[in-house]
């Protein structure tokens, strides 16, 4: 089920009518007695359904002996049965036709592949009946719009976010001791939250189908998720992308970037280690916010329930410390963010306004001024909130005494309220007490507060990008290349991958295939010396390993040695390998070598890799990745992203290179990767790149295919 059939299911869940607690026991303090407290605790006005062994009442209530016993369409069940009588439960609540169910039994999927396979047998059955389930091995979820929760923790009663709420988190996670943690912070900040969802091993809903029930969910302005791995990577992107068109920011925290972090979530819910590479160039392109600590989850989560609508533009910073400036501008260059410098109508508004010693630039540095002109600060905050250049403020305030620190924060909320972009405090002075009233004012006017500049401009950066994110429209479909060379399965050999490359409009060196030395000398001729001689196999991908490649043969004779020292290396390399022949090629001029091609992704699906190439690509690993239908824009934009981007532009007496027919290359793999799902990789290592205007060739080509 996808849509509106999803979402209904997940009203039923998060808003029901009627509740059914299956495997109730007449003990008190069990599982099921406190899913029936919190119910009823919290004003639960619907029917209440109890099913167990035995026979017996509860709080008035009867205790029925089969889950046949049960009404037709329950909204939702909550099964308080352990691991081995989930299926069975699952299948009597279908039966009945119940709308969802919550698993909180643990024992599936993070104790090992046999318990992971009864773990996809609830899945299937929940996707052949409809019925919604949540879990295994979670903690339940709670609603504080409507005052409703299923949890077995302890008795709570909820406070709901007040009528008219509209700038509430939303807390989705895969792990239930977390999001009890970003609770408490965030609301010890006066951020609302909405809703915090426990979603456990994800064996039948998952992240994207909360994300699209919390789009149209009216309090719930951001969403925040914790997650070790996104079970259903496409459901999610394509969640993902409508939240964005709804100006619903998702705010996410991704753990696996290590090898012991993806062991842990296998222990923890189960999760398969995903690439986490991959999965960040797919979500972030999809308008995700991806931080990388609970503290920017937090805290970017608290800026944009203030700040919806972050707009284009840089970070501008405000400072009464010129050593705060110089640790800014490294912050930030660290983190890729803009720092720009103020427009000259800026400048020269802000300049009569401040003191001759004070230069009016970004970052701002009003030094101790403010201690007897406080004014200073909403002077020099509104004009860098008036930049069109700034997207966003970042302010550092040193220890003050009371009546300064009040009389700064008056000036910060006056100078914030003519702008809706996003601001943020760092009070230093790390835990030290700061007045009531300023405290009182800040809250009251919900200023972002922090009490550290690092964590301020970390939040801010995210946030900034976040508003300089292009919304991508969907794409149309690709289409395919005319008269594509057949393909057969497994490894290609180079000539012909090289076939398919010109095909899809790639350059390759002038060449042709030699069964014979004679057809060799007459490929040579016809090109041009000097040539290159590489051996041809599919089963032979690295050609240079086994002395396959003989370059800069400059005569007939060169060809002739070259021939057959090619062809005694490679069997002493590879014994009885059979040849297709040998690719004689013009030898290519010197550029820069760079790398571009592209793979299936088990769980995320198709990503495009560029970077720089040669032998240094797996040294330096110094690559970006893309989507196949990345722009012309967008891969060039990743490519100046590159550590050695600087080689690109000219370094030295290295000219400037052709990067758009890099980027004419990467459109072009993707392309083939979109159009024929036979193909599995690619890479073109190197792609031989020239001189602006002069193009790119492809000196290497390996194709896989399924």
């Amino acid at each position: 089920m996808q849509g509106t059939s999803r979402n209904a299911v997940l009203k039923r869940m998060m808003q029901p009518k009627s509740v059914a607690i299956i495997g109730m026991s007449t003990k008190p303090n069990t599982v099921g007695h406190l899913v029936l407290q919190n119910i009823r605790a919290n004003g639960f006005t619907g029917d209440i359904h109890l099913v167990g062994r035995s026979a017996g009442e509860i709080d008035g209530l009867p205790i029925r002996a089969n889950i046949a016993d049960l009404p037709e369409n329950v909204d939702v069940a909550v099964l308080s049965v352990p691991a081995a009588g989930v299926s069975e439960a699952l299948q009597g609540c279908i039966l009945r036709k119940v709308g969802s169910a919550v698993v909180f039994a643990g024992g599936f999927a993070e104790l090992g592949d046999k318990e992971r396979g009864e773990q996809e047998k609830i899945g299937q059955l929940a996707r052949d009946s409809g019925i919604g389930v949540i879990g295994p091995n979670c903690l339940g979820y709670n609603n504080y719009v409507n005052g409703f929760l299923v949890s077995f923790t302890g008795v709570t009663k909820l406070p709901r976010v007040a009528p008219g709420t509209s700038d509430g988190v939303a807390l989705v996670a895969q792990s239930g001791g977390l999001v009890g943690h970003l609770r408490l912070a965030l609301l010890s900040r006066s951020v609302p939250v909405t809703y915090s969802i426990a979603t456990g091993n994800e064996a039948d809903l998952g992240l994207g189908d909360f994300v699209r029930y919390l789009i149209h969910d009216e309090a719930t302005r951001v969403i925040t998720i914790y997650a070790e791995s996104v079970r259903h990577a496409g459901s999610f992107l394509q969640a993902a992308q409508e939240a964005r068109a709804h100006g619903k920011p998702i705010v996410m925290l991704h753990t696996g970037r290590g090898v012991r972090a993806q062991e842990a979530a296998k222990s923890h819910t189960g999760a398969l280690a995903g690439n986490y590479a991959v999965m960040r160039s797919k979500v972030e392109r999809a308008g995700v916010i991806l931080v990388e600590t609970m503290d920017e989850l937090l805290d970017v989560s608290e800026i944009l329930s203030r700040y919806p609508k972050p707009q284009k533009g840089g970070l501008g910073i405000v400072s009464f410390s010129g050593a705060f400036c110089s640790i800014a501008h490294d912050i930030c260059e660290d983190l890729g963010v803009e720092v720009p410098s103020l427009s000259p109508e800026i400048e020269a508004a802000l300049k009569p306004q401040v003191p001759a010693f004070i230069p009016p630039k970004n970052p701002l540095d009003l030094g101790t001024q403010p201690l007897w002109q406080p004014e200073l600060v909403q002077i020099g905050v509104e004009a860098l909130l008036s930049d069109p250049a700034i997207g966003g403020v970042a302010i550092s305030i040193p220890p003050a005494a009371p009546a300064n620190a009040n009389a700064f924060i008056q000036k910060i909320i006056a100078a914030k309220s003519k702008s809706d972009k996003p601001v943020m405090l760092a009070m230093l002075g790390d835990s030290s007490t700061l007045p009531p009233e300023f405290m009182d004012a800040a809250r009251e006017s919900k200023v972002v507060l922090s009490r550290s500049s690092d964590r301020t401009l970390r939040a801010m950066a995210k946030v900034v990008a976040y508003g300089n994110h292009p919304y991508l429209a969907p794409t149309s479909q690709a289409v395919p290349f005319d008269e594509l060379p057949g393909m057969t399965s497994g490894t290609q050999p180079e000539w012909l991958g090289k076939k398919v490359l010109s095909a899809a409009g790639i350059s390759v060196p002038h060449g042709d295939l030699a069964k014979t030395v004679e057809q060799a000398l007459e490929i040579a001729n016809r090109i041009g010396f000097p040539v290159v001689l590489k051996a041809q196999a599919g089963a032979l991908a690295h050609k240079t390993e086994a002395g396959g490649v003989i370059l800069n043969r400059g005569d007939s004779d060169g060809v002739r040695v070259a021939w057959k020292d090619l062809h005694d290396n490679v069997q002493r390399a590879k014994p009885g390998l059979q040849l297709d022949g040998v690719l004689v090629e013009t030898m290519s001029p010197r550029g820069l070598e760079l790398v571009v091609g592209a793979r299936r992704d088990p769980q995320w699906g198709t990503v495009v890799l560029v970077g720089l190439g040669g032998v240094l690509v797996e040294a330096l690993q110094d690559v970006r990745l893309l989507a196949p239908d990345a722009t012309e824009s967008e891969i060039l934009c990743e490519l100046d992203k590159l550590k050695t981007a600087k080689l690109l532009h000219g370094f030295r007496n290295i000219p400037p290179v052709d990067r758009e027919a890099v980027a004419k290359a990467a459109m072009a793999i993707g392309r083939l990767m979109l159009t024929h799902p036979e193909i599995v990789e690619i890479d073109v290592n190197p792609l031989m790149v020239y001189g602006k205007g002069q193009g790119a060739v492809a000196l290497d080509a390996l194709i896989v295919t399924n």
